[in-house]
Parts: C-alpha cells; sequence; structure tokens
C-alpha cells in the first residue's frame, strides 16, 4: 500500500544553494591562484605526520587497505571537523549525482537530507516525489534504511545507504516529533521528475506557479510560464515554494528580478570578513499582488526568494515558518582533478533588510497550519487494529477516519467503541467487509482515501488563504 502511494526519498541532493561550479567562480579562482604558493600547502612537519600514519596503515594494519579509500577518507575527515552539515567531499561517482540534481535531472527517493547533530535530518521532501507522497515531513530524522541504521554514518555513507536503483525499496524508520515511538515508511526508489515550474490561471484570475527546486533551468520555464498568464490577464499571483529545498542561487536572483524594482536589493552574501556584497534587481516590479506559500520545507533559495519578495516587492508569506538554512555553499571540482569534489560553505545571506534567519527560518505573515491529514504517520499494520488496542498506529488511523469525516471521536490512540464504529462506516462506503477491525485491506484502503484527500485542491486550506491574500488587494 505504502508502495503505492509513497514512492521515495529522491536521490539526496545534498546541497542546496550552490553560486556555481568552480571553472566559473571567482572564488574557483581566488583558491587556485592560492594554491600556487606555499601558503595554504602543508608545512613539512605536516606532511611528514600525514606520510607516518599512511606507511603505519600500509605497512602494519591487520589487513590490506585501498590506498585510494585512505586518501578520501582524509578529506572526508577535513571537511567533517568543520562540523557544518553543508560543507562536505564527494566522491567521483557521489559528484556525479550532486551534479545530475542541480541540473534538475535525477534518480533517488526525493528528499534533500542533512546531518544535525549527528542525526540524519530532512529539510524537504520535494514535492510530487515518491517522499512526499509517502508523508515524509521536514525535520524527521531518519534512523534506519532496510534494517541499516544511520546512526554513526556521515552524511555522504547515510546517502549512499538510501540511495540506491529505481524501483527497489527503501524500508525507512523515522523519528518524528510529537511520537512516542518511530514511524516506518516504505518507500520505492524512482526517477525524479525533471519539471520544477507549474502554473495554473483560475477563472477568478488568480495565477498560481509552483516552483519545486531551482535548478540551472527553473528561471527559464519560469518567465514562460509567467508571461503566459500575463497575456491572459492575471490579476493576482501565489508563488507556491512550499517543501521546496532551495538550489541554484543566480537562478533565484532571476526569478526575484522579475517582481522587483530596478536597485532594490534581492539578497546580501556576507563573507567571513563581515564584508556584504548586495545583488540588486535590474528588473522591474509589477502591480498585481503577489502572496507566496511556505512551510517548514521550503529552505535556502526558496527562502531567499520569500525574503526578497516580502522586504522588497510588498509580497504577503503565507503558510508556516520556513526551514531556516542561512548559508552559502560553492562546489569545487576542478581543483581536486579526478571528478571528485568538495562543496564548501563560504558565506551566509541575508534578506534585502539584513536578517539571518539561519536556523530561524522565515515567519509567514498570515499562519495557516495544514490539516491533520497531510501530516499523519502513515499505516504500518504488522497486526489488525481491534478495540482496547493503543498505539501510534491506531492514532495514526482514527486522524485518518477524522479527517475524511468518519468521526471516530478521538485522536489518542485509544480504540474504543465509537473507533469501531467510525472504522465500521468507512468499511461499508468503501465496499469492504464491514467488522470494525483495522486489517491490511482496511488500511490500504483508508491510505488510498487519504492520497485522494490530499491530491484535491479544494482541500488544501494554504493555498486558499493565499488566494484570498492576493483577492483581498
Amino acid at each position: 500500500m505504502l508502495t503505492m502511494i509513497a514512492s521515495v526519498l529522491v536521490t539526496l541532493t545534498c546541497a542546496d544553494l550552490i553560486l556555481k561550479r568552480d571553472e566559473s567562480s571567482p572564488y574557483a579562482v581566488t583558491a587556485a591562484a592560492a594554491s600556487e604558493g606555499d601558503r595554504y600547502r602543508l608545512r613539512d612537519n605536516e606532511l611528514t605526520k600525514l606520510n607516518a600514519v599512511l606507511e603505519l596503515i600500509e605497512t602494519k594494519y591487520f589487513q590490506k587497505v585501498d590506498r585510494g579509500e585512505l586518501l578520501d577518507g582524509a578529506v572526508s575527515g577535513m571537511m567533517a571537523s568543520l562540523s557544518d552539515p553543508y560543507s562536505v567531499y564527494m566522491e567521483k561517482d557521489e559528484a556525479q549525482h550532486f551534479s545530475e540534481s542541480i541540473e534538475g535531472s535525477f534518480t533517488g527517493i526525493g528528499a534533500e537530507v542533512t546531518m544535525e547533530n549527528g542525526r540524519v535530518v530532512v529539510v524537504s521532501p520535494i514535492k510530487g516525489s515518491p517522499a512526499e507522497r509517502s508523508g515524509l515531513l521536514a525535520k524527521d530524522v531518519l534512523l534506519s534504511v532496510n534494517g541499516e541504521k544511520l546512526d554513526g554514518l556521515n552524511l555522504q555513507e547515510a546517502v549512499a545507504k538510501i540511495r540506491g536503483p529505481k524501483g527497489t525499496k527503501a524500508k525507512i524508520q523515522v523519528q518524528r516529533a510529537g511520537f512516542s515511538e518511530p514511524i516506518q515508511l516504505v518507500l520505492i526508489r524512482d526517477d525524479i521528475d525533471v519539471e520544477t515550474v507549474y502554473a495554473s490561471l483560475r477563472p477568478d484570475g488568480v495565477g498560481i506557479i509552483e516552483i519545486r527546486q531551482f535548478s540551472l533551468h527553473t528561471a527559464e520555464r519560469f518567465k514562460e510560464e509567467l508571461a503566459r498568464l500575463e497575456e491572459k490577464g492575471m490579476k493576482g499571483l501565489v508563488l507556491d515554494v512550499r517543501n521546496n529545498p532551495g538550489g541554484v542561487l543566480p537562478v533565484v536572483v532571476e526569478i526575484a528580478e522579475s517582481f522587483m524594482a530596478k536597485g532594490k536589493t534581492i539578497v546580501q552574501v556576507e563573507d567571513r570578513e563581515g564584508n556584504r556584497e548586495k545583488t540588486v534587481s535590474g528588473g522591474k516590479s509589477k502591480t498585481y499582488p503577489i502572496a507566496v506559500l511556505i512551510n517548514g520545507g521550503s529552505a535556502s533559495a526558496s527562502e531567499i526568494l520569500a525574503g526578497a519578495l516580502k522586504e522588497g516587492a510588498g509580497a504577503k508569506l503565507v503558510g508556516e515558518t520556513s526551514f531556516g538554512k542561512g548559508t552559502v555553499q560553492v562546489s569545487y571540482n576542478k581543483a581536486l582533478g579526478d571528478g571528485s569534489l568538495v562543496k564548501m560553505t563560504i558565506a551566509k545571506w541575508l534578506t534585502p533588510d539584513g536578517n539571518w534567519i539561519h536556523e530561524n527560518g522565515i515567519k509567514p505573515d498570515i499562519e495557516v497550519k495544514p490539516p491533520g491529514l497531510y501530516t499523519v504517520a502513515r499505516l504500518n499494520l504488522s497486526e489488525t487494529l481491534k478495540q482496547d488496542m493503543l498505539g501510534e498506529q491506531v492514532k495514526s488511523a482514527q486522524i485518518m477516519l477524522g479527517g475524511l469525516g468518519y468521526e471516530p471521536g478521538r485522536e489518542d490512540g485509544y480504540f474504543d467503541a465509537e473507533t469501531a464504529q467510525a472504522v465500521s462506516k468507512f468499511q461499508a462506503e468503501h465496499g469492504l467487509t464491514v467488522s470494525g477491525l483495522v486489517d491490511r485491506k482496511t488500511g490500504e484502503a483508508l491510505e488510498k482515501a487519504v492520497v485522494k484527500w490530499i491530491q484535491e485542491k479544494n482541500n488544501d486550506n494554504q493555498l486558499h488563504e493565499a488566494i484570498k491574500a492576493v483577492s483581498r488587494k
């Protein structure tokens, strides 16, 4: 069942806010120039120390080791010592996956993850991905994959466990705030939709553009769709960046310019010396009202767009507080020379007014929580649920029944007579054997009904509130 409604976390796009790869980055030029001198090279005593350890391992370790793996481990250790979840070393194969994700085409489970206090934490499930359909949420902690614990692994090792060929199954154990017991989700790895922009125009003249991530071609697609809606007489615009994990900085800047007057600050980047560089708009403002939909899965470049349009274009933010990622990364691949790359935090970014949202996120002007069906933990039935049982699975079933209108009377995880009546009513209306028990078939039917309900735009209360915000203006 979960296989039907879910799919998978995409290939974890462990990056987020990438400027450019080092062949065109001014930072790369600086790094290359510095490497020509001795200032940043290993000193003789440092080199002697590393060579001594290498020799000891190759001559004394109880089994033979691969020299390349030792080198990769040394570089990974240097990056890990920074204690920055966004600064990482990627070996050749992983670097290739990373490049594909930035280009907007990849295979995986559809979620970006990071490392927080030694735990693998979801930044955002990508919209439309198996991860989102399975019910994975921002801030979920991933505990294990197919029985293999992720505790103690670095981010790249954890990603390697989660990633896999298309069509393969990933049983992921998740720790979620508000639940005493871990939740198990079954995901099927798949190709992730490379389309990042979806647009529509309502009969009342309100346009809706959904941006699922900021890959290399997103700005071009966005401008095409925006022009199409404007030609049709759009009177107001809702930009939906919920569960958008971020992407490439120049792309989001180009999109923001579509709404911000020339000379307006879009974003500020501050280096470690405290020097700030402002990126200003070369575009022009719009006459129609704008609202931006955000939630806890809106991260990085999505937050740049939301902050820029709120502070520089008068847009209203609707939904929930965003993720809170306020740093900028650059990936360096040419310097390493073997197809691997280092992705490193080189600065922090601030909103036009100088606010640093890191770890705090951006609060919406109009806060709207989603219905319980959007966040309920999916069912994972190892046994039939019946009266007088108590647990998280019962609680999930009750939330689902209540959200679908079957009124179980409680959502505390205790299976009472009223819950059984709600189950019986649901079974009768869906052609199931009426027993009042949540067996496998009933659980599958509940899951299908929830997915169908979520897919109905009429049930999206956050979107409706955003539409109201631009309609009032």
